[in-house]
């Protein structure tokens, strides 16, 4: 019987700064894009002792949107169209930046002083080439606005996109599905063909897809209908769409289909020309290279 699993793939260490450690689950040699998902980094699990707090500081996009989501912590999200939010379990920031957006993510300063967990996934979605230039939004969906869906021992939250019958409010430019699934130890769902490309990720605890088992901090390229089953309690991330429309460049925190406007974005940034985050004139400097 030939696998379901396509690919195994174990995420790498990144430093985005500051200290800020994550796992960059994609893009890698094995696998540059899932549908429309150009990158994917998980967050923690980790603690911060009292007086620790996050400082991503300001740092531009463009050509994609942001896709926040966690599962234990806060991150402060601020940025250039003047939005402030906080992000806690089970919500969803979506930042849309178009033609250019800046945000910070850190802490507040009563989560700074208290410590406490940090857990979650930020994923990157390409925007369609029709879209690469339009203007930035954010929008923020508290956890009772995200559709929930139950079987024995397993709880879906449909993040973005349609899947399983229901369909989230996130306001996404191309079809997709992104869906966190907790799942207690036995439980089993089945994840259908929908979409020509799709993965499984596991945040936590080890699953098995179709026999074959998925440890904790591998991302499963899948191929065919599947069906997941929790060895253990788990925390899954499925994701998946059609093939992007054109060949994505994908440098430092700039997506685009055109080499010129990531050059042009580059420049931009260098010189200033970017809005800046209102009340935080911090900023991270253009990578050499």
């Amino acid at each position: 019987m030939a696998s379901a699993i396509a690919k195994l793939i174990e995420p790498k260490p990144r430093d985005l700064g500051d200290g800020f450690m994550v796992r960059r689950i994609l893009p890698t040699v094995e696998r540059r894009t899932v549908g429309p998902f150009v990158f994917l980094d998980q967050m923690g699990p980790a603690k911060l002792a009292p007086g620790e707090g996050l400082d991503v500081r300001p740092h531009p996009h463009i050509g994609l949107a942001t896709v926040t989501y966690l599962y234990e912590g806060e991150i402060l999200h601020r940025d250039s169209l003047g939005f402030t939010q906080a992000i806690r379990p089970g919500e969803l920031n979506w930042m849309s930046a178009g033609r250019g957006i800046v945000h910070s993510e850190r802490s507040r300063d009563a989560v700074r002083q208290a410590g406490g967990p940090v857990f979650g996934l930020q994923a990157w979605v390409a925007l369609p080439l029709a879209e690469e230039e339009s203007a930035p939004s954010f929008d923020h969906y508290g956890a009772d606005k995200l559709p929930k869906l139950f079987a024995e021992n397993v709880q879906i939250t449909l993040i973005a996109g349609e899947g399983f019958g229901a369909k989230s409010p996130a306001r996404t430019l191309s079809p997709m599905i992104y869906a966190d699934v907790a799942m207690q130890a036995g439980g089993d769902l089945a994840f259908e063909e929908v979409h020509e490309e799709r993965a499984l990720y596991v945040s936590a605890g080890a699953v098995q897809v179709n026999g074959e088992t998925v440890p904790a901090g591998r991302l499963a390229i899948l191929d065919g209908a599947v069906r997941i089953t929790a060895e253990d309690d788990a925390r899954i991330a499925l994701l998946g769409g059609p093939p992007l429309d054109a060949p994505r460049i994908v440098w430092w925190n700039f997506v685009s289909s055109s080499r010129e406007k990531l050059e042009a974005a580059k420049t931009r940034w260098k010189a200033g020309g970017f809005e800046r985050v209102p009340g935080d004139d911090e900023f991270i400097p253009l990578p050499e290279n």
